[in-house]
């Protein structure tokens, strides 16, 4: 009995040994889970940031790839403007040949609307208020049947794509 009295007080000492060692290791872990947890909330912080990051950069290139868009089209048909004047003198010039002049008008009736679909506009001018952001004056008159700053003439027509004046209209202002 002594024996088995002896054996019970050693499995105690042992179970409370291994209590002890259990306690330590779970207090342990659970300092690992919490380093652990604030250790994934930094990443995950990290992860939103980039994700943030990468979604402005992406509004900002698809912005700038418009813009550069824009532009390259502006400057290509600001290069065409010249013809569709030239292709107006035609059609205003006097001929015998009207089969000739059909084809003219065609052809220029064909650009603008190539132009129109680019989002290009005329920019109206006669009996409009003089606006230099889209007018340009040469010529100047003193005429009392015009209010004042009323454009009278237009000499050469403006074109404007958006907001953005491919040429200004270069006119002859009253008053």
């Amino acid at each position: 009995m002594a024996e088995a009295k002896g054996k019970n007080e050693e499995l105690e000492v042992e179970n409370e040994e291994l209590a002890e060692e259990v306690e330590k290791t779970a207090e342990e872990l659970e300092d690992e889970v919490a380093k652990l947890k604030k250790e994934n909330g930094k990443y995950y912080e990290h992860l939103q940031r980039t994700a943030a990051e990468f979604d402005n950069y992406k509004k900002r290139i698809s912005k700038e790839k418009d813009s550069i868009y824009k532009l390259a089209v502006g400057d290509v048909v600001l290069k065409y403007i010249p013809i569709v004047d030239n292709l107006e003198k035609a059609i205003q010039a006097e001929t015998q040949d009207e089969k000739m002049k059909e084809g003219v008008e065609l052809i220029y009736k064909q650009l603008l609307e190539i132009m129109t679909s680019l989002g290009v506009e005329q920019v109206e001018a006669v009996n409009q208020p003089f606006n230099p952001e889209f007018h340009e004056a040469v010529m100047h008159i003193e005429d009392e049947n015009y209010g004042e700053k009323i454009v009278v003439e237009d000499f050469r027509k403006g074109y404007k794509m958006g907001d953005r004046v491919l040429r200004h209209s270069m006119v002859k202002v009253a008053n």
